[in-house]
């Protein structure tokens, strides 16, 4: 049996990106987090399990308590990763990030970036 804790579609206005003028206003960036636990066996407690809570916890730090915007959707990936390896039963993490209303050359698509982490 595998356990994975997930968070799906969780949105976060914030002023993050590579150009200057995304710094100016809030956009959206959306979320879907998906964790591997390593247990294999029966979780009858929150101890024993990683808490969904703490997967928006933890993008909320990145997002919204970062000293200056971040540039890449990759450096706020790792900094989810970063603080989600934290927790001992994580045997792997899947992120997704996507940006909406990122500036793009003419309309259509869906930019996003995804990133797999495991324990070594």
């Amino acid at each position: 049996m595998e356990w994975r804790v997930g968070l799906e579609a969780y949105e976060v206005m914030a002023v993050h990106g590579f150009y200057d003028e995304e710094h100016e206003a809030p956009q959206p960036f959306v979320f879907t987090l998906w964790a591997t636990l390593q247990s294999n066996e029966r979780i009858e407690r929150l101890e024993d399990t990683l808490n969904y809570a703490d997967l928006q916890t933890a993008v909320d730090a990145v997002m919204l308590d970062a000293p200056e915007p971040i540039r890449l959707m990759e450096e706020m990936a790792q900094g989810i990763v970063d603080k989600l390896a934290l927790h001992a039963g994580v045997a792997s993490l899947e992120i997704r990030i996507e940006k909406p209303q990122a500036p793009l050359p003419h309309p259509g698509g869906l930019p996003a970036i995804e990133v797999r982490w495991h324990r070594s």
